[in-house]
């Protein structure tokens, strides 16, 4: 059975732009791509809403653990072994509050795949590694999230541009969710029922032709 750790976002963990609930796991594109993939393939979501690549939120109402640097060593470690790790972070570092421009964000991107390619946990098998560049924000997003991001639009349309860098890079697997998913027209951020399903699919085909 081939492994696959899903590491990401609040679009990993099934975040709904209509009511902020969860999507069930017949609708998450985790759930989706388990049933494309079949019982030969075990995923495992490690969505969190609010994560970054390797910021964590400051303040009173903070939420703790962000950082995907800060956890992920962990995680590796708890789900080894590992056939496949895909990594979609970078929306959240987008908050206006973090300053970051998208070459940093980028080089927290590397950061975490460095961290599986370093893995001494991993080293007997290591894992492939699949690196998605986060899907573009809408040029109007709602108003509550225009306060968090304020113009992230422009900005969020670099992102595969500097993510394919780091995958060339580091000689890992990449793809653009931005050429295949849109987020929401209402909210501007999160995705639709139907592109978490199109994107579970997509990716299962991209999964099948790296685990050949």
């Amino acid at each position: 059975m081939k492994h696959i750790l899903c590491f990401g976002d609040s679009n990993t963990w099934g975040y709904s732009p209509q009511d902020g609930s969860r999507f069930p796991i017949d609708v998450r594109w985790t759930g989706i791509l388990q049933k494309a993939l079949g019982g030969d393939y075990c995923i495992i979501e490690e969505g969190l809403n609010g994560r970054t690549t390797f910021i964590n939120e400051e303040g009173e109402d903070a939420r703790p653990f962000r950082s995907g640097s800060d956890f992920f060593p962990t995680l590796l470690e708890s789900h080894r072994p590992l056939d496949l790790v895909t990594i979609m972070l970078g929306s959240n570092d987008l908050k206006l509050e973090y300053d970051l421009s998208i070459e940093e964000i980028a080089k927290g991107a590397k950061a975490l795949c460095d961290m599986v390619i370093n893995s001494e946990y991993l080293a007997e098998h290591p894992p492939a590694i699949l690196l998605i560049s986060p899907t573009h924000f809408n040029p109007e997003i709602i108003e509550d999230e225009i306060e968090i991001f304020g113009d992230a639009s422009e900005k969020s349309r670099q992102f595969a541009e500097h993510y394919q860098k780091v995958a060339k890079e580091l000689d890992i697997h990449f793809l653009d969710a931005a050429k295949h998913v849109t987020p929401s027209e209402g909210e501007g951020i999160h995705w639709d029922a139907d592109q978490h399903i199109k994107f579970g699919n997509v990716l299962a085909q991209k999964i099948t032709k790296i685990l050949l």
